[in-house]
């Protein structure tokens, strides 16, 4: 009956979860096709211009080392029609949020509490750009850029992660990377099997991981 009960209530919270996805996706459709921005705002309640991080509907991206928070066209109405969307990254000691690209979007990065390490790379032949942004500074990630924001500390750190597009997408680069056909991967290497593709892709963590050995030795962390 325990059993029966607990199916029960799971059933129930993806049935609510699927209606809610639904019902934003249709607004989110509305919205795009809608002449105005006064018709935008009229399809609007005003709890659809707010989102709250802290108990979010969706958008969570969760690893060992922290998590993410998104708000995008994807969960939150109120940016579409705006250009913007902005995700709040909670990184835990020695977290790292890992190197992605955002296929979309420029990225400008605020580091709320603590010195974070972020790098990018912009393109072929551009140099390696490793800057430490410090509590209350900024840097910028171009768009389609890999990129990645590193907590050195052994503190909990917190960034917020502007963009200027409602849509930016995001894609972690060596998560993705050994989503490419095995043979592929093993020739791009020069000439690695299969074999030894298959055991590599089973050691990458999911997002957000922690970062350098010297940090976790540092804070006492196991990875």
């Amino acid at each position: 009956m325990l059993s029966l009960a607990l199916f029960s209530t799971l059933a129930l919270g993806c049935s609510v979860a699927k209606a809610q996805t639904s019902s934003v996706a249709q607004l989110v459709a509305s919205l795009r096709q809608a002449p105005t921005e006064v018709d935008r705002l009229n399809l609007l309640s005003d709890e659809d211009l707010l989102f709250n991080f802290l108990a979010p509907p969706s958008g969570v991206t969760t690893g060992s080392a922290g998590h993410t928070v998104a708000a995008t066209s994807e969960n939150f109405p109120g940016v579409v029609g705006n250009g913007v969307s902005m995700t709040i990254g909670f990184l835990g000691p020695c977290g790292m949020n890992t190197p992605h690209t955002h296929p979309r979007a420029t990225e400008i990065n605020f580091s709320l509490n603590t010195t974070l390490r972020g790098g990018v790379l912009v393109e072929n032949g551009a140099r390696f750009i490793d800057v430490e942004i410090a509590p209350g500074s900024a840097t910028v990630f171009p768009q389609g850029a890999i990129h990645f924001e590193m907590n050195p500390s052994c503190e909990p750190a917190m960034f917020v992660a502007a963009f200027n597009n409602e849509d930016p997408g995001v894609q972690q680069v060596g998560q993705r990377y050994f989503g490419l056909p095995a043979d592929i991967i093993g020739a791009a290497l020069g000439g690695l099997g299969v074999t030894e593709i298959q055991g590599l892709e089973s050691k990458i963590p999911d997002n957000v991981a922690y970062g350098v050995d010297e940090c976790l030795q540092r804070c006492n962390i196991t990875r």
